[in-house]
């Protein structure tokens, strides 16, 4: 056992106040400016296609990599930012995401389009990683909050721009658009890193927040790695990611196979086509549950909100796979069913630094973050059941995902966790009198 007990110093007036604020904020911009990396990847499928016809299996493997690099390597990103700290990260990330949309931008072979996915999954998780992280820090007092904030970003961020993107690649085609979002993307977040830092000194738990199961330990990734707990997280995390990142990917072609994407649909005094609909809201409605449940797990508990959103997502998983092909409950269903996935990206984070503590957070959370990369291997096996099978199978394995892994929440995650949080905190206590005696 190395860890050591966490120090409470007073923090300097930049570690408080509206200065920590100011930094979340700063990095909700830039989670913003990556996540039509992800969230917009879906809108260039058919158009790639139509004018190569390599195939949507083929062109989503490039996808597929974006996801796996983007998450694999945070680990190793999240170790310069803890060592070096955020703004050298993010300038580095910031160059690839441009480099990234200008090689899709001119692309015309499936090894050129599967390298830009490559450097766009290096640059998106350094900014994401490093946000993450840089959020848990400032935070340790509201951290569901923070880092549901920080991907609130990453969620929400493509909803401003779906539309435009749309329009551009409809009368500009596909090409345009990536190379002038990914100019303005990588820019943004260029000028952004400038001003990004971590606080100087560990920031004090407030005692309140003692009503949750958080450690006062700092437990470093070596050990992390070697505790049940860290893989019971993940392996949920993987069984929840899976079905929301199929459904990300795969929401054009879903709409297009049920005959559905360019039916008009009337809903809040809006008219939009039935896809652009749902993208748009889908976008919306991810953004605001990430801060939203992270601010109730802050109250009622990080597994207790875990089943509430994982048993939600069962749910409207599950009308999808019924009633998908009507174009009201597509936009619907879609939307209630990503404003409680998009949770799981506030809810982990926040759950890891509680556990393992914050000297260490933006690497922990980092490897735990790599269970994203795990389920998107699982993006192209939905279109291969999809054209065997059909989508209402794929809509069906996810659900019954989702529902595990609401009963792993409460019945094995919440007595474990708290199990491991109270055997570290006396351990080290026992240490501590020990060296003192």
């Amino acid at each position: 056992m190395t860890a050591n007990p966490q120090s409470t110093s007073v923090p300097s007036p930049v570690n408080s106040g509206a200065f920590r604020w100011l930094q979340l904020a700063m990095g909700i911009v830039c989670m913003a400016m990556i996540a039509n990396l992800q969230y917009g990847w879906t809108l260039f499928v058919d158009p790639i296609d139509a004018k190569y016809h390599w195939g949507r299996a083929a062109i989503q493997f490039a996808f597929t990599i974006f996801v796996v690099t983007e998450t694999w390597l945070v680990p190793v990103e999240a170790w310069f930012v803890d060592r070096y700290g955020p703004r050298v990260v993010i300038i580095f990330g910031a160059a690839m995401i441009t480099l990234a949309w200008l090689l899709n931008s001119m692309a015309s072979s499936l090894p050129v389009l599967y390298l830009a996915a490559v450097i766009a999954g290096i640059g998106a998780g350094s900014v994401y990683g490093t946000c993450v992280g840089n959020a848990l820090k400032w935070f340790p007092d509201h951290r569901g909050l923070a880092a549901g904030a920080t991907a609130a970003g990453f969620g929400a961020g493509a909803a401003l721009t779906v539309v435009p993107i749309a329009q551009m690649i409809a009368s500009s085609g596909y090409e345009k658009a990536f190379l002038t979002f990914g100019i303005a993307q990588g820019l943004i977040v260029f000028v952004l890193a400038l001003f990004l830092r971590k606080p100087e000194h560990a920031m004090p738990v407030r005692k309140k927040q003692l009503n949750l199961p958080q450690t006062k330990i700092d437990v470093p990734p070596s050990q992390v790695l070697r505790q049940p707990i860290f893989w019971l997280l993940y392996i949920v995390f993987v069984m929840v990611a899976s079905g929301g990142l199929m459904t990300a990917a795969q929401i054009a072609p879903i709409a297009h196979d049920y005959k559905i994407a360019n039916v008009p649909v009337s809903l809040f005094g809006f008219q939009m086509a039935a896809l652009t609909f749902a993208i748009s809201l889908d976008r919306i409605f991810d953004g605001f549950g990430r801060p939203f449940f992270g601010f109730v797990s802050d109250n009622i508990g990080r597994e207790n909100t875990m089943f509430i959103a994982f048993a939600t997502g069962a749910v409207m998983l599950l009308a999808l796979a019924n009633w998908g092909q009507n174009p009201v409950v597509f936009v619907l269903a879609t939307a209630i069913y990503f404003s409680v996935f998009g949770e799981i990206y506030s809810l982990f984070p926040a759950t890891c630094g509680d556990t393992f503590g914050a000297k260490f957070a933006t690497t922990n959370a980092g490897m735990l973050y790599t269970a994203k990369g795990t389920a998107s291997l699982l993006v192209p096996l939905a279109s291969v059941i999809a054209a065997s099978q059909g989508w209402k199978a794929v809509f069906i394995l996810a659900v019954a995902l989702n529902a595990t892994a609401a009963l792993l929440a409460i019945f094995v995650i919440k007595p474990v966790r708290r199990n491991f949080i109270e055997g570290h905190q006396q351990a080290a206590e026992t240490t501590v009198k020990a060296r003192v005696a």
